[in-house]
């Protein structure tokens, strides 16, 4: 081997070293950098050279050629990363959900600084003031006040719960638009990645960096799934449909039209929606059916890796329309698939329940009363028409039953909070119901239902529940369920943040930068380059003495 073959040697080693320190050094500079992985530099032998080849020998004569800087790679593990994806994902799902009974129990517990439960047990407290002298002006002032509190403290919480469908309504349409900006930047930088790697040593991977940042962050809103190809390219799977493709971004869609009554949003596929143009060639979307990106009839369960993404979690906890108690008395298997799993929908319609059993109770009573100002004089009207509650608007639509013919008139059964009031002409004049009978004696048989309509144990909260409540303690069994379902959905989040935590301690010690550890591999590194400097040194000093010696 010559001695000029010998500087090449040391050249490699010299080349390689400074390689591998430049890594190092971009590795420290980005210590504290979110989302950067380490980098290391993979080294290899340089190709031999042959000087002869002998079909007699065991190998050819060869000579070394020295190291060779073969690319500079990243140090992830891909089981760590899938599992941070989806236990982050899982970890942002049950957030959510625990957010929204946090802020169902703000609703329920207070409203504007007084308790709901206080209108409830100073109605409780005016029926029985009722019982100790129902002929009382005083006493019949303070009952239609007490309703006309309870009434509008429930419509209050109502329009709370509604208020805050809405506001979950709205960060939907931010959260689909920020997933699909995501998938339309990760599909640049595979063009990117592609474009630099291609038939090249080098390695594009502070754009893998950023890369892998997004993927992170699309995994707190769903279920996801990437691959990389051989060249480059991540294919990403969201919630099991193609997202991104090599040359494509199947976008998400906003429906709030087809599938929802009061305009909230439905996220769907565009691709896979049914589609047709108008006269003006404008392309309008007729059906999403083929095209939902969730089944939320689902049971939520982590074995079956039903309960990952905020998404889902977002539109389970808002439902899909403002419940009522018909969602619960319409069919049990209608209120597990529809309404159970949304929170806000649940709570809503077990509150209008209750505000709907305490009415339609009342005025049952006062409508079957002797007492009753249209059974005294036929020409007044209905009972009805002097029952406590009324509805709002005219033009509202109220279900009857008139499944009890003894009773004159029709009992109404269809007062929800939103659609309900107070009788106006009982708030012009409360004395207006007097309570007594067309004998003149007071009407206790009246005040004495009414009380036992508060007491009696005949209401469940939904289907799935077999305790049953009297008014007074209906509404304490609503707070308790909430609040324990939030003291489930606590510990659930809080588990699960410490899963998160220890997957994402693992993946660190593999990507993090040690800065401890950098500074060794840079005096590593440092001694490596020196050496080749001294061994191109040495040969140096030797072709010069040789040169020397021959031209003396």
């Amino acid at each position: 081997m010559s001695l000029m073959a010998n500087l090449y040697v040391g050249q490699s080693g010299l080349q390689t070293s400074q390689n591998a320190l430049n890594t190092t050094a971009h590795n420290m500079a980005n210590v504290d950098t979110v989302g950067y992985t380490r980098q290391q530099v993979s080294q290899g032998t340089a190709p031999y050279q042959t000087l002869e080849t002998n079909i007699k020998s065991i190998a050819p004569k060869q000579i070394g050629n020295g190291v060779n800087y073969n690319h500079c790679k990243q140090v992830r593990a891909d089981f760590l990363d899938i599992a941070y994806r989806q236990e982050n994902g899982r970890y942002a799902f049950y957030n959510v959900s625990n957010a929204a009974l946090e802020e169902i129990e703000d609703q329920l517990q207070e409203m504007n600084g007084a308790e709901f439960a206080d209108s409830l047990n100073n109605l409780w407290t005016a029926v029985q003031e009722m019982a100790k002298d129902p002929c009382s002006a005083v006493n019949q002032s303070a009952l239609v006040t007490r309703a006309n509190e309870f009434l509008t403290r429930a419509k209050s919480i109502y329009d709370g719960l509604v208020a805050y469908q809405n506001n979950l309504d709205s960060t939907i349409t931010t959260m689909v638009n920020d997933i699909n900006s995501i998938g339309d930047r990760i599909r640049k930088l595979n063009e990117k990645i592609v474009d630099i790697e291609s038939g090249r040593q080098e390695k594009a991977n502070d754009l893998r960096d950023e890369r892998n940042l997004l993927l992170d962050k699309l995994g707190e809103y769903g279920q996801i799934e990437a691959t990389e190809d051989v060249f480059g390219n991540v294919a990403v799977l969201f919630e099991g449909s193609q997202f991104v493709t090599t040359d494509h971004v199947n976008h998400i869609g906003i429906d709030t039209t087809l599938e929802s009554s009061v305009g909230y949003a439905t996220p769907y596929w565009e691709y896979a929606a049914k589609s047709e143009y108008d006269h003006d060639g404008n392309k309008v979307i007729i059906s999403i059916e083929g095209g939902k990106i969730y089944d939320l009839t689902q049971t939520i369960s982590t074995t079956t890796n039903t309960d990952i993404g905020k998404l889902k979690s977002v539109l389970l906890a808002r439902g899909d329309h403002n419940a009522t108690y018909h969602d619960i008395v319409e069919d049990e298997n209608y209120y597990n698939s529809n309404i159970a799993q949304s929170v806000i929908m649940n709570v809503q319609a077990e509150f209008d329940q209750m505000v709907h059993s305490i009415m339609t109770k009342m005025n049952e009573i006062m409508e079957e009363a002797e007492s009753n100002p249209a059974t005294l004089d036929n020409t007044l009207g209905l009972p009805s028409d002097y029952t406590m509650f009324v509805v709002a608007n005219p033009t509202d639509k109220i279900v009857y039953d008139i499944s009890d013919e003894k009773t004159a008139g029709t009992i109404y059964t269809g007062f929800t909070i939103a659609n309900s009031q107070v009788n106006p002409k009982l708030i012009q004049d409360p004395t207006l119901f007097t309570y007594r009978k067309i004998d003149g004696e007071e009407d206790n048989t009246t005040i004495t239902l009414m009380k036992e309509a508060f007491t009696k144990e005949d209401y469940v909260l939904n289907p799935n529940v077999s305790t049953r409540n009297s008014f007074i303690s209906y509404y304490n069994s609503l707070v308790s369920q909430v609040a324990n379902s939030g003291d489930v959905y606590t510990s659930i989040k809080e588990a699960q943040e410490q899963t998160v935590s220890a997957v994402e301690a693992g993946r660190e010690q593999i990507v993090g930068v040690s800065s401890d550890e950098e500074l060794e591999y840079m005096i590593m590194f440092q001694n490596a380059y020196n050496a080749s400097s001294r061994y191109i040194n040495v040969v140096s000093e030797m072709l010069e003495h040789l040169v020397s010696t021959l031209g003396s």
